[in-house]
């Protein structure tokens, strides 16, 4: 069994030096757990996508524990990146910029910028200073498929593939990072919503974020048309679309729902209808009817302001349904 321990000096110490000789550490971030290894290591780096089955096309995070670091991973960080670094980290936001040679390109899939971002979770930064180098770190998830949101989501889905596991307990916010690009400045473009709602980014920049199609190619994680599924069929509910009632049906409600009775099993993300309750159970309550035995799950639309932008596009790629207007 893969070694699973709790946070604590001497767990975070072997860690470290996992990271260091060029091995593979799930962790905790405030999103959801992470998938490290030595930004630096190719090697390391390489074992990733084989643990994940992660096709080489996709680009990988970089974690850093302190804004110091973008020194040997960026060649340009302009004035609108450090105004966003200056508002909103440590926390839930990641910067895609134009990288330095000292990045390997299996780290930005061929690309010639990176996507960094700086955690606010207290274990994954204590990991990233100990390990002494910026961290490469995906979703401690099988790829395509629902993200981890506890140790044991990372034990069911890679299990021996990753040496050593940090127990953090539930990650707080329960979505991935929110991803801007701003390689391309003046423009920013959305490239992923996540656990930074875009108004609050529009609110600090005083302009409007433009938000990306889907690419065959992606700029960053996140980006496929399929993405974050759970294996029983998922479809979003639909006013004009008609309920299916062969096999076993579950439901991932936004609020306590009226019909529960239709459903063998019923998951609630928010009886209050709070959002960020909502992103914070997202993957749990996925999880739990993914082990239901259903045979479809449906799943309500949230309100598409704040964190609800997060929740519908990972509802939308965990349907297979590429933007808003094919989903209508």
């Amino acid at each position: 069994m893969v070694e699973v321990l709790e946070a604590c000096e001497e767990a975070l110490d072997r860690a470290a030096s996992i990271i260091r000789r060029g091995g593979l550490v799930a962790f905790p971030t405030e999103t959801v757990y992470g998938l490290g290894a030595c930004v630096f290591n190719q090697e390391a780096v390489a074992k990733i996508f084989e643990v994940k089955k992660r096709p080489r096309f996709d680009p990988i995070i970089v974690h850093v524990s302190n804004p110091g670091q973008l020194s040997c991973l960026c060649s340009e960080v302009g004035r609108t990146a450090k105004k966003l670094i200056e508002r909103f980290w440590p926390g839930p936001l990641t910067l895609v910029l134009p990288k330095s040679r000292l990045v390997p390109y299996i780290v930005t899939a061929g690309l010639e910028t990176v996507a960094i971002r700086m955690p606010s979770h207290p274990i994954a930064l204590e990991l990233i200073k100990r390990s002494e180098t910026p961290i490469a770190a995906p979703s401690a998830n099988l790829f395509g498929f629902l993200s981890p949101t506890t140790p044991e989501h990372v034990v069911e889905q890679l299990g021996e593939g990753v040496d050593m596991i940090i127990d953090g307990g539930r990650t707080p916010i329960g979505v991935e990072s929110t991803i801007i690009d701003l390689s391309s400045s003046p423009e920013l473009t959305l490239l992923r919503p996540g656990g930074l709602p875009v108004e609050e980014i529009e609110k600090v920049l005083g302009r409007k974020v433009v938000v990306s199609t889907i690419s065959k190619k992606p700029r960053s994680p996140g980006q496929l048309p399929k993405h974050y599924s759970p294996r029983t069929p998922l479809r979003i509910l639909r006013n004009n679309k008609k309920f299916e009632s062969k096999g076993r049906i579950g439901l991932l409600a936004f609020k306590q729902p009226r019909r529960q009775g239709f459903f063998d099993v019923v998951e609630v993300l928010s009886p209050s209808g709070d959002l960020r309750e909502a992103a914070y159970n997202l993957f749990s309550c996925l999880h739990r009817l993914d082990q239901a035995g259903l045979d479809l799950i449906y799943a309500e639309p949230v309100p598409e302001t704040g964190l609800g932008r997060a929740i519908m596009d990972r509802l939308r790629k965990a349907e297979g349904i590429s933007s808003v207007e094919e989903a209508r």
